[in-house]
């Protein structure tokens, strides 16, 4: 159970087991065992295994939850990382677990860790269920590694009375022709990787005079006005004062790089692509303005899925993306050979795309239907990317990890010691 979806009573066992955690509102009610557990063995030589939902060991929960208790003393011994439960349920659900056994005193030696069905010696085992030092990755303001930051696209928050369909944009064109300068293309998760075509009214920096005679327009800016003014929150009661516009706009004015938030975990790429600022992005996308062809190619390949896989949250077993992921990424440092070779493999994967136009992102990234040329471009990515980390490409994607987190630890230290 997600914050969002606990009853009154189980806050209250929240609260309860959770008596020296005032921050544990957004953990998962599982955690609560682990936290009750660990008082229980204290000064003993108990050990405890639970299974778990995977979502513990993921994004923000590991910060929240890990950190507060290897500082009473947890250590955890052996884990198996994430597997599919299937539930005996009528409906079959599929359920991600991790299983963790621990205690709550150090224990020298090797631990195992369970990585599908087979045992690794690991030197210690960290919140993430990888064998690497224990490592905390928070919200910061800006990209570790000194990069272009990355935001939220634009929000509505219009009822749907600012979106239109393709249908509706083109009756509204043939009627007034002049309503085509301000009609853009609006891109959200869904619409990227599907290829779903949507538009907006964006009147930011439009005349009213080029609008106000235009009645569809102007029912549509009427009926948002009415929706943020029967809405519980007092900033977008603010917002029905300027009913033509987002209520959050962050559109960039130059080309952009845009992240799914939220993407399907069967793909072994998080279809990312570049954007023009005159499409729209909408606040299920991630923008990176400004960003090179460098930054796409390593932001497409494996080192970097392999981090967002461990340290991104779950919608679900979906990717959830977030600022987090991209802002703590360690960025390698390439040579001038090296930043051509990547730049070069990066437009092969735009190339390998741009060979089916007719094909949608999931058409593309399914694994099943991947093409072969698309397929071979990003090996080819994938390889020059581990080439400037200075990494084996033979090296599994938990070794991989465990090394950028090491660089992490030693970014963020580097960074304290500065400041």
């Amino acid at each position: 159970m997600g914050h969002q979806y606990r009853s009154k009573s189980q806050n209250t066992d929240m609260e309860i087991a959770f008596h020296d955690l005032k921050k544990h509102g957004k953990l998962d009610y599982v955690s609560a065992w682990y936290n009750k557990a660990c008082d229980f063995i204290q000064g003993t030589n108990i050990k405890v295994a639970f299974v778990s939902t995977n979502s513990i060991t993921q994004g923000e929960s590991v910060g929240l939850l890990w950190k507060f208790l290897f500082e009473k003393g947890l250590e955890i011994q052996f884990a198996y990382r994430t597997f599919v439960w299937d539930s005996e349920a009528n409906d079959k659900a599929h359920v991600h677990c991790v299983i963790i056994g621990f205690t709550g005193y150090h224990v020298d030696g090797k631990k195992l860790l369970f990585v599908e069905d087979q045992p690794h010696e690991a030197s210690h085992i960290n919140g993430y269920l990888l064998d690497a030092p224990d490592v905390f990755i928070e919200s910061r303001g800006r990209q570790l590694s000194g990069l272009p930051a990355m935001s939220k696209g634009s929000q509505p928050t219009d009822g749907g009375f600012l979106l239109l369909s393709k249908e509706e944009r083109k009756q509204l064109i043939r009627k007034y022709p002049a309503s085509e300068e301000f009609i853009k293309r609006f891109v959200g998760s869904r619409d990227l990787i599907n290829n779903e075509v949507r538009y907006c009214l964006w009147l930011k920096g439009v005349a009213p005079s080029a609008y106000r005679n235009i009645p569809p327009i102007m029912d549509r800016i009427k009926k948002v006005e009415e929706v943020r003014l029967q809405s519980p929150t007092k900033s977008v009661n603010k917002d029905a004062q300027t009913p033509m516009l987002f209520t959050q706009i962050r559109q960039p004015t130059t080309n952009y790089l845009a992240v799914p938030e939220v993407s399907s975990q069967n793909r072994r790429y998080i279809p990312i692509s570049f954007m023009s600022p005159d499409i729209i992005a909408s606040n299920k996308l991630y923008l990176v303005p400004e960003a090179t062809m460098l930054m796409f190619g390593i932001m497409m390949s494996n080192a970097h899925m392999a981090w967002t896989r461990v340290v991104c949250g779950r919608l679900k077993s979906d990717y959830s993306y977030s600022p987090a992921v991209y802002n703590n990424f360690p960025w390698p440092s390439p040579t001038n050979e090296q930043k051509a070779r990547i730049e070069q493999t990066a437009q092969g994967i735009l190339d390998a795309r741009a060979l089916y136009p007719d094909s949608s992102l999931a058409d593309l990234y399914d694994p099943l239907t991947m093409p072969p040329e698309l397929r071979e471009a990003h090996t080819a990515n994938d390889i020059a990317v581990m080439k400037a980390y200075g990494f084996s490409t033979k090296m599994s994607e938990a070794d991989c990890v465990a090394e950028l987190m090491k660089m992490y630890q030693k970014l963020t230290a580097d960074e304290k010691t500065s400041e």
